[in-house]
């Protein structure tokens, strides 16, 4: 699959526009049945009160004896097609799985998520928000795609410095879970999200996605989130 060029940054700008309220998408079964063939069954399902353009929904899947996390996966970013560029053959539908470590303090109950504190809630609001971007801002999101928190980027929360995401191809799941085929005209690609440093970044941009992902690799750095992980594109001089 293309990726975008390396050095490609673009800035997006909040739209002037009135809310557009969304309900529940007509795939939103087909995508539920999806998650739970491939990751495991929700242990809840986050609602949106409010939608604008989608009504976007988060599923919660609990870890297990196998499965050593919390996936949690979105169901509605596909409801549109995102704005990809004509003669650009990659998916125009898409969802997102971000992926917790199993002693992350997730909530109970789905009305729990409004009082959370902002060290617990970010990876919720990192993945709503990216989620949106494409239909707020009239972009696309695919492999290798990164997107910084702000310009320049500020770190998620008080307990982590991670103040960015890259788009990957999910690996905790056996192949099949990263495309859901719905009719002739829409196949919905499944794609992780990774939080990154600034630093790496940086490299993505220089380098490439692959050549990250690499790094990454070679470090035991996968998808679940490890607010304490190495920071692999840190100069070796700042590593105390």
């Amino acid at each position: 699959m293309p990726q975008p060029p390396r050095s490609a940054v673009v800035h997006h700008t909040p739209a002037d526009r009135p809310l557009q309220p969304a309900e529940t998408g007509p795939n939103a079964q087909r995508i539920a049945a999806h998650i739970e063939e491939h990751i495991g069954s929700p242990e809840l399902v986050y609602h949106e009160l409010v939608s604008d353009l989608v009504h976007l929904d988060i599923h919660i899947v609990p870890p297990s004896p196998k499965r050593k996390f919390h996936a949690l996966v979105t169901s509605g970013t596909s409801d549109r097609p995102m704005h990809v560029p004509e003669g650009l053959a990659v998916p125009r539908f898409a969802e997102l799985m971000l992926c917790l470590p199993p002693d992350w303090p997730l909530p109970l109950e789905a009305a729990d998520w409004t009082g959370l504190d902002e060290r617990v809630f970010w990876p919720v609001r990192l993945l709503r928000t990216l989620a949106r971007l494409p239909h707020e801002h009239g972009t696309w999101l695919g492999f290798g795609h990164t997107v910084p928190n702000g310009d320049p980027p500020l770190p998620y929360a008080p307990n982590t410095r991670l103040c960015g995401a890259m788009i990957g191809y999910p690996v905790v799941a056996k192949p099949p879970f990263r495309q859901l085929r719905i009719d002739d005209d829409t196949t919905i690609a499944f794609f992780s999200v990774i939080p990154l440093f600034a630093q790496e970044i940086e490299y993505k941009l220089k380098h490439s996605a692959t050549a990250l992902a690499e790094r990454l690799g070679r470090q035991g750095i996968g998808e679940v989130l490890d607010i304490s992980r190495k920071n692999v594109c840190k100069p070796w001089w700042r590593w105390w």
